[in-house]
């Protein structure tokens, strides 16, 4: 019996490769929410309607709950829908580190490279002793040594490469932590500078097409550079892909796509760490220690350690990728937030439990 011409064609493309293997996960996979779970995130969103007193606010996005790599539950909130990208604000600070773990892993650089030595135009006329010692691992645990953040950001009129090469580095390298988005957009420039692809272009065949991410937007400096620090969108299920990864120590469909051991570098303790603005000084006065303040349990390579045996990729206004390994699960929140501590608070109490 001959074959039809629907046969044949399929046939050909079977043979060209050109069919999708259907061990690959594009989606992520499916399963059955226990009616613990699903009380517990009613009564977390109904919470976050309800707990905080105006005029601060929790307006959720979307909840994203994964176990043992399969989505359990998922809401959507507000206007916002599964195919619709969301701003990740500071979770673009993870994906940064990322691609300096691959290009590391490529030999294009090391965790001991001076910052200086990438950028010989770019420099000040006069080169303090800290600004020489500044290292690629400064610059992720963002312990740089600025007493204040760079504001270099601003406007078309300054190279920001140039504006945070001259912003005073006041203390020695490594040894003072303040968050800084200006030095992962460094990051940023240093990938760019030793590959040859902006950030955005070097994760795209490394990361994003292995977790069948659709090719995300990533806002740009005046000089072209993707911003590292901020500026990136992503899908909801695009972030549960993230951490699934993180899970399944950087390996996805067989493939060993990011190195496990770099992964288990971004995610732990390397330094003791502040909430944005704060400074170490001022933390007593505050009131904020280890024990009501998610800030200020550690940071990794722009990630977030978390108390209860997790870490979190970290974004204004409440986006958030929380991995919890002894879990083997994964929490996705996007919300417009103007509460912190109280909307972690809120999860640690209604989903902690359930997770």
């Amino acid at each position: 019996m001959k074959k039809t011409r629907l046969q044949l064609l399929v046939f050909v493309l079977v043979l060209c490769g050109c069919t999708k293997k259907t061990s690959e996960i594009i989606d992520l996979p499916r399963g059955n929410a226990s009616s613990e779970l699903i009380q517990a995130v009613d009564s977390f969103v109904a919470a976050t309607q309800t707990r905080p007193a105006a005029p601060d606010s929790i307006v959720l996005h979307s909840v994203m709950v994964l176990k043992h790599g399969e989505v359990l539950l998922e809401r959507w909130m507000n206007g916002y829908t599964p195919e619709m990208p969301h701003e990740m604000h500071s979770v673009s600070k993870t994906f940064t580190a990322t691609a300096v773990g691959l290009a590391i892993n490529e030999g294009k650089l090391k965790l001991t490279d001076k910052v200086v030595d990438f950028f010989p135009d770019k420099l000040p006329a006069k080169r303090s002793e800290y600004l020489n010692a500044m290292t690629v691992r400064d610059l992720l645990t963002m312990t740089c040594g600025h007493d204040e953040e760079p504001n270099t950001r601003r406007g078309d009129s300054v190279d920001w490469v140039e504006g945070f090469l001259a912003w005073p580095v006041v203390h020695e390298p490594g040894t003072y932590y303040l968050y800084n988005s200006v030095g992962t957009y460094m990051l940023s420039a240093i990938v760019q500078k030793v590959t040859g692809e902006k950030v955005l272009d070097y994760l795209d065949t490394r990361l994003f097409q292995p977790l069948h991410i659709e090719r995300p937007e990533w806002a740009e400096s005046p000089q072209g550079i993707n911003c590292g620090g901020w500026g990136l969108r992503l899908k909801t299920e695009d972030m549960a892909k993230m951490g699934q990864l993180f899970l399944q120590k950087g390996e996805w469909n067989g493939k060993q796509i990011v190195p496990a051991e770099w992964l288990k570098e971004m995610s732990s303790y390397q330094v003791p760490s502040a909430p944005s603005g704060t400074r170490f000084e001022d933390l007593e006065a505050a009131g904020l220690n280890k024990d009501n303040n998610e800030w200020v349990q550690g940071y990794g390579y722009q990630m977030w350690i978390c108390r209860h045996n997790s870490f979190r990729a970290d974004g204004y206004a409440g986006q958030y990728i929380f991995v919890f390994p002894d879990k083997d699960a994964v929490l996705v929140l996007t919300t417009s937030s103007s509460l912190y501590q109280p909307y972690i608070d809120l999860i640690w109490e209604y989903l902690l439990n359930v997770l």
